[in-house]
């Protein structure tokens, strides 16, 4: 089989598993009082986007797939906890999913690019803590930092400045 055919197959079957279960839960009084878990159903589709690139034989799909999946894992904990005012500073993570599935992608990837899919998701990745914990520390979210947060911007400037010289071309 085809990788059009193999990719219709699989997105086809992925569609008519999601429209089921969101059929059966419409139905099904019971489970409608599962409702508060709704960012589960994100989650899942970033798992459907990772599953479709795993059977596509496409890494590049990890990189949608860990961005879906982690809006769906913050969303989740916001439910949970009830902090939607963490949305004021959990934005900085999103740049971290891309780099998660940048390296996803990197480990998936079977030649060609990996070195620099995991040193630019590596990069991505940290950059994505140093600012969750900047905006975090300053905007509530964070007590421990408190008014050193400005340090944090003095690391990810030295990082930024080496970064060059430590991940030099080949």
């Amino acid at each position: 089989m085809d990788h059009r055919r193999r990719t219709g197959l699989v997105a086809g079957l992925a569609l008519i598993v999601i429209g089921a279960v969101l059929l059966v839960v419409r139905f099904i009084p019971g489970l409608q009082e599962f409702g508060w878990h709704w960012p589960l159903l994100i989650i899942g589709i970033g798992v459907f986007l990772l599953v479709l690139g795993l059977a596509t034989r496409t890494p590049g799909l990890a990189i949608p797939a860990c961005i879906v999946g982690g809006i769906g894992g913050l969303l989740y904990w916001q439910v949970v906890t009830g902090r939607w005012a963490s949305w004021s500073y959990a934005w900085a993570l999103i740049p971290g999913f891309v780099g998660l599935g940048m390296v996803v992608a990197g480990l998936l990837e079977v030649k060609g690019k990996r070195g620099e899919l995991f040193r630019g998701g590596g990069t991505l990745i940290l950059i994505s803590l140093i600012l969750f914990a900047i905006f975090g520390s300053f905007l509530g979210g964070f007590f421990g930092l408190g008014q050193y947060w400005p340090l944090l911007l003095i690391v990810l400037g030295l990082f930024l400045l080496v970064q060059p010289f430590l991940f030099r071309k080949r």
